[in-house]
């Protein structure tokens, strides 16, 4: 009986210990002002190879802060370049041959003017009786051979420049490829994974370097629907991270249209919330790059979201220890 007494009495402590650090670690916050508890997060971004081939170098290794537009990696173009001077070659060829048809025209043109000129000559005298029938026949039929070599001369100029065309988009085509051999960084982030080494041959769509797009810092967190269809999209929102003495500015940049269960890694305030609201926040891309050696992705933290206002409902201060803001931001972003 003694010992059922005491399990019952350190139950009910432990109990109240947990009420006690509930109380004191959660604050009250004010009626238009949510929150959520969830880590930093950022996309990862695979930088592949478009076309097969061998890596030829990665500049980049692990760790490493990369720009946008920033080579990080070249693909082995030595076959693809013989491939380009060929393509010019057959270019040259093609051009030449328009420039052939071109004279071919005009040779037949020159054809078709003598031919008219011998048919007018050829009425005249038969109109006297110098000439026969036979003879202006002739010079008809001329005629008509030296308009008919006209049109398949022109026809041949048209087949001749649409070979240049397509010559010209073989090139351009091959020259796309390598220009895709060059790998270039989408986005300022920091290379995760190196996962190709120079050598090493890979396939089309081969992964070479895993990046953390840093240019889109965020944290998820869920929301019960009672607040979450007050939440609007570019709504004013602070994280506060467990590691930091600060909370850093955010806006609302997604509301889930739909609900989902709860994730098991994320803390609610009842167990009868089962269902939630995903709600991402977004820290400004300007505040990530001032502080671009310190961003780390998986640090916990609690999002706070404010809410839309009720009719009658004046927005309130955001709570003392949420207003402390890192120093780049303008001063002005810390009134209420």
């Amino acid at each position: 009986m003694k010992r059922v007494i005491i399990g019952v009495v350190l139950l009910l402590a432990v109990a109240a210990s947990w009420l006690l650090w509930q109380y004191f670690q959660a604050p009250t916050l004010p009626a238009d002002l949510a929150s959520g508890n969830g880590r930093i997060e950022a996309v990862q971004v695979d930088i592949s190879t478009k076309i097969a081939g061998r890596v030829e170098s990665i500049s980049a290794q692990e760790g490493d802060l990369v720009q946008p537009g920033q080579t990080v990696a070249m693909i082995d173009t030595a076959q693809l370049r013989a491939q380009r001077l060929r393509a010019d070659a057959q270019i040259a060829s093609a051009e030449s041959q328009v420039a052939a048809a071109e004279a071919s025209i005009a040779q037949a043109k020159a054809r078709l003017v003598l031919a008219q000129q011998e048919l007018a000559r050829a009425r005249e005298l038969l109109k006297r009786g110098h000439a026969s029938q036979e003879s202006y026949d002739t010079n008809v039929s001329a005629v008509a051979v030296a308009k008919a070599n006209l049109k398949a001369a022109e026809a041949t100029l048209v087949s001749q420049q649409r070979n240049v065309d397509a010559t010209r988009a073989d090139a351009q085509g091959i020259q796309t490829q390598i220009d895709d051999a060059t790998l270039v960084a989408p986005s300022i982030g920091r290379v995760l994974y190196r996962l190709a080494e120079p050598g090493e041959v890979l396939g089309s769509g081969g992964k070479v370097l895993t990046l953390v797009n840093l240019a889109d810092v965020y944290m998820e967190t869920f929301l019960p629907s009672s607040q979450a269809h007050r939440v609007a999209i570019g709504a004013e929102a602070r994280v506060k991270l467990d590691i930091l003495d600060v909370a850093i500015p955010a806006t609302v940049s997604f509301v889930s249209p739909e609900s989902q269960f709860t994730p098991k890694e994320v803390e609610t305030a009842s167990e009868r919330e089962k269902l939630m609201f995903r709600v991402k926040v977004r820290v400004p891309e300007a505040l990530v790059r001032a502080y671009i050696d310190r961003v780390k992705t998986g640090v916990r933290g609690v999002a706070y979201i404010r809410l839309t206002a009720l009719p009658g409902e004046e927005p309130s201060a955001w709570p003392e220890f949420l207003q402390k803001l890192p120093p780049m931001v303008n001063p002005d972003t810390n009134s209420d």
